[in-house]
């Protein structure tokens, strides 16, 4: 059955800001067939046509988060990176289920889908658990199983095997990755092992990098190389690897990044409340370096809304360079859309085109928010400043409807939010011993 969606407009999310108004798109069987102008829309006598009254865009794309942490969101509050992860999180994942672990996930898939936010990439304990809440959601994802050395995890080659495995399952819906976590907490030759896995089987490798300014030290001591020269000198890079984060860059470690065309994924929402410093994001973008957003988990951003970090990325890159077009409207957009999927290397997902999949985003424009709009290019700049994810109406994913009028049409959130409390607070208690 052909779908067609009209829409007071349509925002294609490309790096240009293209803005179609008084629009029409076409599905059929989860893929769009045809975008454009009402008044040279194809005829289509037979399709299910919906009407919207707001604005159309595409699903936005969330290249790195850790979401089954919405368990620990908002704990630890006002510690450092460093302290946070060795006092608070660490000690309560240990602790963690894979029933916990599948709760999570799914309370927070439901959460993002409501935001806007159809295709994550995660990287966070129990991938199967994480796959099966996605599927239950409706929503994407790109499961990273994350290579660790903390107790009860097994070995790095039983962590590394299980992510080849799980690869074979891949669906529509799932991709399985490989997530080392970083150079500074898993040793060099895992990391190659790792990589030389993710180029065999091409599957994504994401990997923190440069988050902190301190966390190379003993690496550089050791060394004599910065983390991006480490990877580098040891074949970690090339294939699909995406960088998190990437704040502490000077040029030479970017030049690695531009050669080796590694991705990353910018999370200034958890950069500042940690504290980590700003990532030079203009620089990374003038290089020809492949950038999407992302959020991190929920315990250090706290939440999963990229509409916050995309307006965040833009007003931090203003202020680095002190320059007021740093970072345009369209760009921004385009950061939490078509070019966060390429930088996760799906050119089959975050923008409104033909040949993508359909996974499409209705946010209101009745609302003071969207006036005064003298060109239809005002509605990409209302988006971006004024316009937040309490906007968003239905969401959709391969044309089937995940979200309506605000609420999620596949899963029980109310239940979900009372089982994320229970488990939270018993998870805080067995820390404390």
């Amino acid at each position: 059955m052909l779908q067609r969606f009209t829409a007071r407009a349509v925002v294609v999310g490309d790096r240009a800001g293209t803005v179609v108004p008084d629009a029409v798109l076409d599905v059929e069987d989860g893929v769009i067939t045809w975008v454009g102008p009402a008044a040279d829309a194809p005829a289509a006598p037979e399709a299910d046509v919906l009407a919207l009254s707001g604005v159309l865009t595409p699903g936005m794309v969330n290249t790195h988060s850790h979401a089954p942490m919405v368990l620990f969101r908002g704990q630890g509050e006002g510690l450092p990176l460093d302290r946070w992860l060795r006092e608070v999180m660490w000690p309560r994942e240990a602790r963690l289920t894979p029933d916990d672990v599948e709760v999570a996930m799914t309370a927070a898939s439901a959460e993002m889908l409501r935001h806007g936010v159809t295709t994550s990439v995660e990287m966070y304990f129990q991938p199967e658990r994480i796959a099966s809440a996605v599927r239950a959601t409706g929503a994407r994802a790109i499961v990273a199983n994350p290579l660790i050395g903390l107790p009860g995890f097994g070995t790095f080659d039983e962590q590394l095997q299980t992510a080849v495995t799980l690869a074979a399952s891949a669906d529509p819906q799932v991709e399985f990755g490989i997530g080392p976590h970083s150079a500074y907490t898993v040793p060099l030759e895992v990391l190659r092992d790792a990589a030389t896995a993710a180029r065999e089987h091409d599957l994504l490798l994401t990997v923190h990098v440069a988050e902190t300014a301190t966390e190379g030290d003993e690496l550089l001591a050791t060394h004599g190389l910065s983390v991006p020269q480490l990877l580098a000198s040891n074949d970690v890079l090339g294939g699909r690897v995406l960088g998190n984060h990437c704040v502490h860059m000077d040029d030479g470690d970017l030049e690695l990044w531009r050669e080796y065309d590694v991705a990353v994924a910018h999370c200034p929402g958890s950069n500042t409340k940690l504290a980590s410093g700003t990532a030079r994001l203009r620089d990374m973008l003038d290089l020809g370096i492949r950038v999407g957003m992302g959020t991190d988990g929920p315990a250090s951003n706290d939440n999963l809304d990229l509409f916050e970090d995309l307006r965040l990325a833009a007003q931090l890159a203003r202020l680095r360079e002190r320059d007021a077009t740093a970072i345009t409207a369209p760009e921004a957009f385009w950061l939490a859309t078509g070019a966060a999927a390429a930088a996760i290397d799906r050119p089959d997902l975050g923008q409104l085109s033909v040949g993508r999949r359909a996974d499409l985003v209705h946010v209101d424009s009745d609302d003071i928010a969207f006036v005064p709009v003298a060109e239809p290019a005002d509605l990409l700049t209302h988006l971006v400043w004024s316009v937040g994810s309490r906007h968003v109406r239905d969401t959709w994913v391969a044309g089937r409807q995940v979200v309506r009028d605000g609420a999620s049409t596949t899963v029980d959130e109310a239940a979900l939010r009372a089982q994320v409390q229970e488990r939270a607070l018993r998870l805080a208690a067995e820390a404390r011993g």
